[in-house]
């Protein structure tokens, strides 16, 4: 397994980590996702660590906090051998306080995850939406004073904007707060938009990705093809209303390419899927998600080798999409792309 550093931090986290939004199994949204017990999760977690996946991640909302419970459960007794990550700030209730990053509520989502996790702190403690009722200066305050009470090593944040972004570490700056060193994004084959500012930002400001949802919310799996419905195991038949969208003619684009450089690799599409993403800049860890040992053990074949640059050449050329303004100027017009490096500029052309 590859190690890099999550973005500008001292951390060293392995290319590939391990999501648990499969552990626990509750409600219509992660009970489609899986139903994976403790016992099953050891198994896994065991298959993990004899690959060098040394990172878990999760999220109090997993199935209602039994996701946290599960790996809690998972790792007893090799706690210091790995990296734990979770989230809060989307709701866990219908109470005023149940949601978002006021200091009441983040110091009580710290406490609930440490008991459900069995620990004594956490690795990463990540904002999993951005809250905008509550000022940016009491939210960094409250993680600073996790940090010092020795219950969080590093912050990070998910599924913000730029600007939203930008203001919490330039907030952080100003008042000598601990910065974030993550960001938690969607990022796919069929879903590039993080590269038009997020990504850009990410390496001006030494923030490190952690791609969710490598496989396109379970599109890329391999088992989707032009003309034919998804199968019946498959989760999208439940749960793509929640995901984020996708046209079918993109899709299928997509998809073809895939599968010519599967014939030419002897490797399985979410593997080729996975490889692309790592060799994309500021990517520091991989989320993948298994509900079994046969889907764990495929996903870990996506490193060790690397796509050559002709074939990542087409996967960007097959994904690539119009870039909104005011990027697309950057992208088609040469007085703009002379003034920023191709990965400012053109997200088509990152490399």
């Amino acid at each position: 397994m590859e190690y890099r550093r999550l973005g500008a931090s001292g951390l060293m986290v392995p290319a590939l980590s391990f999501g648990a939004g499969t552990f626990g199994g509750r409600g219509p949204l992660f009970g489609a996702w899986g139903s994976t017990d403790a016992r099953e999760a050891r198994r896994l977690v065991d298959i993990c660590l004899d690959a060098g996946i040394t990172m878990f991640d999760t999220a109090d909302v997993y199935s209602a906090g039994a996701s946290e419970e599960v790996l809690g459960e998972a790792l007893k007794g090799r706690r210091d051998e790995v990296i734990v990550s979770t989230k809060t700030s989307l709701p866990m209730g219908d109470g005023p306080g149940d949601a978002g990053s006021s200091r009441s509520r983040l110091i009580r989502a710290c406490e609930d995850a440490l008991r459900r996790l069995g620990t004594d702190h956490l690795d990463l403690f990540q904002l999993h939406a951005f809250d905008a009722g509550t000022p940016v200066e009491e939210v960094l305050e409250t993680l600073d004073s996790l940090v010092r009470a020795g219950k969080v090593r590093y912050t990070g944040v998910s599924n913000f904007s730029g600007w939203q972004v930008m203001k919490s570490l330039a907030a952080a700056e100003r008042h000598g707060h601990p910065r974030h060193v993550a960001h938690q994004v969607y990022y796919s084959l069929i879903g590039r938009d993080y590269e038009w500012e997020l990504m850009p930002l990410a390496l001006d400001q030494g923030l490190g990705a952690i791609v969710w949802s490598p496989l396109g919310w379970g599109r890329l799996t391999g088992k989707i093809r032009r003309g034919t419905p998804p199968p019946p195991g498959s989760r999208l038949h439940r749960t793509a209303d929640y995901g984020p969208p996708v046209t079918d003619e993109h899709l299928h684009g997509v998809i073809d390419a895939l599968d010519e450089i599967a014939e030419e690799t002897g490797k399985a599409v979410p593997q080729i899927a996975l490889n692309w993403l790592l060799q994309r800049p500021t990517v520091s860890s991989v989320l993948i998600g298994a509900r079994d040992e046969r889907q764990l053990r495929q996903n870990l074949g996506a490193v060790g080798w690397n796509l050559s640059a002709e074939q990542v050449a087409r996967l960007d050329a097959a994904s690539h999409r119009p870039a909104p303004y005011p990027y697309f100027p950057y992208e088609r017009q040469e007085g703009f792309a002379r003034l920023n490096p191709p990965v400012f500029a053109a997200p088509g052309r990152a490399a």
